[in-house]
C-alpha cells in the first residue's frame, strides 16, 4: 500500500510520529527495548490500523458509514491523546493545590506556638521584674523609715559632753540643721529642716550654744528659739522689739552702733536697694513692690529679734539680715497666704494692726476677725493705730480732729487694708492674721486700767462699752 500510495506512507509516519512524540519520553527506552520489541510492534499495528481508516475516511468522504468510521475514529484519537493527560493534569493539580494549604496551615500553627512561647517568657520576665520593683521598693522604704525615725532621736542619749556651737546671724533653719549635723549635735541636718517646717518652728536666734548629743530636736529647737550667747567677736547686738516701726527701728541702730538714723532713713528710701532685695526675696516682697502710697516700702518686713553688729558689717547688711530673717520665718506661710486668696502685704499690713491693738494671743486671733468682718462688710477698719502712723506721733490718746488726718493711712476715711504695714510685726500676730477665731464681731475696744478687751456686734453695744471702759 505504501508503494502505491507514497503520500499516503507520509501521512502515516506523520501520524505516527504525534503519537510517539505525545508519550512520555520514559517510554521511549522500552521502545528500543529488545525485550519489549514484539509488545511495540504489535502496538504499533494497531495504531497503523486505526490511522489507516482514519485516512481512508478523509480520502473517501462520502458515504454514511464512512462518515461514522470517520466520528469513530477521531473520536478514538482524541480519546487516546486527551484522556490521560487530563486524568494526570487532575491528579497533580489536587497534588499541588494540597501542598500551600498544608504548609500554610503548618507554618500558622508554628507562630502560634512561637507567639505563646513569647508570651509566656514576657510574662515571666515581668512577673520577676515587678517582684524585684517591690522587693526594692519595700527595702528602700524600711530603711528610709529608719533612717528618718533615729534621726529624730537623740545622737547619743547616754552621751554626756557639751558641744560649743556658733548660729551665724540670718542663718536659716536648713543653715542650722546642716551646722548643727557638722558639729555632730544631731544625726541629719535634713530631718532637722523638715522636723522645724512640719512643726511650724521659727524665730531660732544667731549666737553662741551650748549642745549635748543627748538632746532631742525638740529640747534643741526650744534653745534656739530662746537665742544663745551672743556670736564670739560681735561688737554690739541689736535687739528689735516686736511691733516698732522704721523710725523707731533707726533710733535704735544709731543708739548701739556707729550708723547715723539718718543713714538708714535714707536706705529705706532708696528704690535700688529695695529692688536689690526684692531680686533676693521674690515671695516676700513681690506684692510690696505693688503697693502705692507707702512711706516705706520696707515697713514691717524688718523682723523684731536680736542680731550681731560688727564694726566691718554695712549698714546694708544689718538691714539684709533682718529681711533675711523675715523671709525665714514667713516661708512657712507662703502656701497658706495663697490659699487664703490673700497676698504677703495684705497678711503684713493687718498684722501690724493686731500687733498694737491686741495683746493675748487669744484676743488677737478675735481682733483679726474683727478686721476682716469689717472688709467684707466695706466698713473702714477704723484702727487708731493707723492714726498715730499718719500722724508721725507717739502717743497715749487719739482726739476727733486726729481722726480727719489727710492721709491713705488714715483707715478712718479710707476703707480697705491700707498702703502697708505700720510696724513689725511678731510671728503670733502673723498667725493671728492666716487663722483667726470666728466671731460676728465689728467693735472692740480696750479697757485703759487693765488692757481688757471687749466686743460687740452693733455700734449702740460699742458706744456703751467706750462709755463705760473708756470715759469714765
Amino acid at each position: 500500500m505504501s508503494k502505491q500510495h507514497p503520500e499516503e506512507e507520509s501521512f502515516k509516519d506523520k501520524i505516527l510520529n504525534s503519537l510517539n512524540n505525545s508519550d512520555e519520553e520514559a517510554s521511549k527506552p522500552k521502545r528500543s527495548s529488545n525485550q519489549d520489541g514484539q509488545q511495540n510492534k504489535s502496538s504499533q499495528r494497531e495504531r497503523l490500523n486505526v490511522s489507516k481508516e482514519s485516512v481512508g475516511t478523509r480520502r473517501s468522504g462520502g458515504t454514511k458509514g464512512t462518515n461514522t468510521a470517520s466520528k469513530k475514529g477521531t473520536t478514538t484519537k482524541k480519546e487516546t491523546k486527551k484522556t490521560p493527560v487530563k486524568k494526570k493534569n487532575v491528579k497533580e493539580k489536587i497534588k499541588d493545590d494540597n501542598k500551600p494549604a498544608l504548609s500554610a496551615s503548618a507554618e500558622e500553627l508554628q507562630r502560634r506556638k512561637m507567639r505563646q512561647k513569647e508570651d509566656r517568657i514576657v510574662s515571666k520576665i515581668v512577673t520577676v521584674v515587678v517582684l524585684a520593683l517591690l522587693v526594692i521598693g519595700s527595702i528602700l522604704g524600711f530603711s528610709v523609715y529608719r533612717y528618718v525615725s533615729s534621726s529624730l532621736q537623740p545622737l547619743d542619749p547616754d552621751s554626756k559632753k557639751t558641744i560649743a556651737v556658733e548660729i551665724p546671724s540670718g542663718s536659716s533653719n536648713k543653715q542650722i540643721g546642716e551646722i548643727l549635723q557638722e558639729d555632730k549635735v544631731i544625726k541629719s541636718g535634713m530631718v532637722f529642716n523638715y522636723y522645724t517646717k512640719f512643726n511650724n518652728l521659727t524665730g531660732f536666734q544667731a549666737g553662741s550654744y551650748h549642745f549635748s548629743p543627748s538632746m532631742s530636736l525638740e529640747d534643741i529647737s526650744k534653745n534656739l528659739q530662746g537665742g544663745g550667747a551672743g556670736t564670739a567677736g560681735a561688737d554690739a547686738k541689736l535687739t528689735i522689739p516686736e511691733g516698732v516701726d522704721i523710725d523707731k527701728i533707726g533710733d535704735i541702730i544709731a543708739k548701739d552702733t556707729k550708723i547715723k538714723k539718718s543713714d538708714f532713713i535714707d536706705l529705706m528710701k532708696d528704690e535700688d536697694f529695695f529692688k536689690k532685695m526684692e531680686e533676693k526675696y521674690p515671695d516676700l516682697l513681690a506684692s510690696a513692690a505693688k503697693a502705692s502710697g507707702v512711706r516705706y516700702r520696707l515697713e514691717g518686713y524688718l523682723f523684731p529679734a536680736t542680731y550681731d553688729y560688727y564694726k566691718t558689717s554695712s549698714l546694708e547688711d544689718i538691714v539684709t539680715q533682718m529681711i533675711d530673717k523675715t523671709n525665714s520665718v514667713m516661708s512657712a506661710y507662703y502656701e497658706t497666704i495663697k490659699q487664703k486668696n490673700m497676698d504677703v502685704q495684705e497678711v503684713m499690713t493687718l498684722a501690724s494692726l493686731v500687733e498694737k491693738e491686741g495683746v493675748t494671743e487669744t484676743d488677737r486671733k478675735k481682733i483679726a476677725q474683727v478686721f476682716f468682718n469689717r472688709i467684707a462688710s466695706g466698713m473702714p477698719l477704723q484702727s487708731d493705730i493707723s492714726i498715730l502712723y499718719a500722724l508721725g506721733e507717739h502717743k497715749e490718746k487719739v482726739y476727733n480732729k486726729d481722726l480727719q488726718v489727710d492721709s491713705p493711712y488714715n483707715l478712718y476715711t479710707n476703707t480697705g487694708y491700707g498702703p502697708g504695714p505700720f510696724d513689725s510685726p511678731s510671728e503670733q500676730s502673723i498667725k493671728a492674721v492666716l487663722d483667726p477665731t470666728p466671731n460676728n464681731y465689728y467693735y472692740f475696744v480696750a479697757d485703759i486700767k487693765t488692757g481688757k478687751v471687749y466686743y460687740a456686734e452693733t455700734y449702740e453695744e460699742h458706744l456703751a462699752l467706750v462709755e463705760k471702759y473708756v470715759n469714765n
